[in-house]
């Protein structure tokens, strides 16, 4: 199992975290689109780093188009020697139409073509193929020797896709090298929804399981000693009414019984109540949803939930001691 650390912060502290990363053993080095753009961090990162891969999770697809994204992915990848994936996301609704200003309809068969369009303009980039790409939602047929980079020894960056629901996680395994499972996800609709979707969409383009990757963000609470450990379970509990007070993620509670839960916390967070949300989040939820254990026995409880069903594990805690660390890096990578 690989394990990748999260990138963020300021630009100005990224060089000494891509270098604590790298050094510390950790896979890959992952930006995500909050407060900042996902893409600048990555370019520093890849200024200050040798060997560690660099990804987007996630960026914003329907923020941006095919091209956008291609020219971006294309840039780091090359920059980079060939470190970079570009990890990409449909977000929700009113985020696409309200904060971005951008159109929104049909998700899932959108976030395929635009995967594809991609597909067709590196083809064209780095194979030479004529520029053809018409779909239902993106058209791109013009490209000049002008525009196509000549920096193509590294070909094109690998595609991951963020899913939570069976048709775009369908997507995932159709058309793209990866998927990033979301950080509001259980071991039971893991293996029952998600992965059974997946192996759909892999099955449908004739693909094979093992030169595709899954990602997965994990809660985790812990903390050396109640202090510690306490402000860890409301940080979580906090994150987890957040996610849960999301239409789109409910089919995860409704897998476990937990749709009234979220229906009442979709009241609450049009009240704007975020820190009374938390306190929705019961002790058996959070068993479910999160790893929460002692720091030395995190990593062996990782790897009993979601062994054989993860390639990669997106660490959202932090060691307590260096030697933590090391023995924890050392079970997970261990980990089939």
């Amino acid at each position: 199992m690989k394990i990748d650390g999260g990138l963020f912060g300021d630009f100005e502290g990224v060089k000494g975290r891509i270098e604590t990363l790298e050094a510390d053993g950790f896979d890959g080095a992952i930006s995500a689109e909050m407060a900042s753009d996902p893409f600048l961090p990555l370019l520093l990162a890849a200024e200050h780093s040798e060997k560690i891969e660099l990804m987007t999770s996630i960026a914003v697809a329907f923020a941006r188009n095919p091209m956008n994204v291609a020219n971006l992915s294309h840039d780091l990848n090359a920059y980079s020697k060939g470190r970079f994936t570009v990890g990409l996301g449909s977000q929700i609704k009113p985020h696409i139409t309200r904060r971005f200003s951008m159109p929104w309809s049909h998700p899932a068969p959108r976030m395929r073509e635009f995967i594809l369009a991609m597909r067709a303009i590196w083809a064209c980039w780095y194979e030479g193929k004529p520029l053809e790409f018409q779909g239902e939602f993106y058209s791109h047929t013009l490209m000049t020797p002008m525009f196509s980079p000549k920096n193509t020894e590294y070909g094109a960056p690998r595609v991951f896709l963020a899913a939570v629901g069976p048709k775009m996680t369908e997507v995932a395994g159709e058309v793209g090298d990866g998927l990033i499972a979301h950080g509001f996800t259980t071991e039971k609709y893991l293996r029952e929804v998600t992965l059974p979707a997946m192996e759909r969409g892999l099955a449908k383009a004739g693909r094979d399981r093992r030169n595709f990757e899954v990602s997965c963000p994990v809660f985790v609470v812990t903390g050396d000693g109640d202090e510690e450990r306490e402000a860890s379970r409301r940080g979580a509990c906090q994150q987890l009414a957040f996610y849960a007070s999301t239409p789109t993620y409910r089919p995860v509670l409704e897998l476990h019984g937990w749709e009234e839960v979220g229906r009442e916390l979709t009241r609450l967070s049009k009240q704007g109540e975020w820190v009374k949300m938390g306190t929705y989040i019961s002790d058996e939820m959070l068993e479910v949803f999160a790893i929460v254990a002692d720091p030395d026995d995190v990593a062996p409880r990782l790897v009993e939930r979601f062994g054989g069903a993860i390639d990669r594990l997106a660490c959202t805690f932090a060691f307590v001691s260096k030697e933590q660390r090391e023995a924890a890096m050392q079970t997970l990578h261990d980990a089939d």
